[in-house]
């Protein structure tokens, strides 16, 4: 087992202050407003990114604890394999969430459609290109009967 390390290059901001009650997915976060600060040393690496309508924000999800394999997920209720859902506790506990990129200011992003608790340690930022990322898919397994149930559904606290 190879062990990896990555560098925190900045922290997400929101409203959030605790998993319990946080959003599950942006969808379910649409106008909520976030801020993430990027530090100073990568500050740099902002240039032309106002040019995008939306980022990818990728983040360490520093408050999971211990994961299980199997795992009940949030919109159902019977256990499912772990890889099959967007729980985070996980192996490596890493989130993905897009997010509207409203501004973008002396190091500071401000964003809305925000799902992440507040204080998270934020891994990397790319540019969302619906021609690179948006795919026709054919199935989304489990979880197709439940998609219409992600608007207002937060966080219950069973991953913290």
């Amino acid at each position: 087992m190879t062990l990896i390390s990555c560098r925190t290059i900045g922290i997400i901001h929101s409203p959030f202050k605790t998993p319990e009650g946080t959003p599950i997915q942006p969808t379910g976060a649409t106008d909520v407003e976030g801020s993430v600060e990027i530090f100073s040393e990568y500050a740099e690496g902002l240039d032309d990114l106002a040019g995008f309508s939306h980022i990818y924000l990728i983040y360490h999800f520093h408050l999971s604890k211990k994961f299980s394999l199997k795992v009940t997920p949030f919109l159902d209720n019977r256990q499912r394999g772990l890889f099959a859902t967007r729980a985070p506790s996980r192996p490596n506990p890493i989130g993905l969430s897009v997010v509207r990129l409203v501004g973008v200011t002396d190091g500071i992003l401000k964003v809305r459609d925000i799902d992440v608790v507040d204080g998270t340690p934020l891994l990397d930022i790319k540019p969302y290109v619906p021609e690179f990322d948006v795919r026709n898919a054919e199935r989304i397994g489990w979880i197709g009967q439940k998609t219409r149930e992600i608007k207002g559904a937060v966080d219950d606290g069973r991953f913290s």
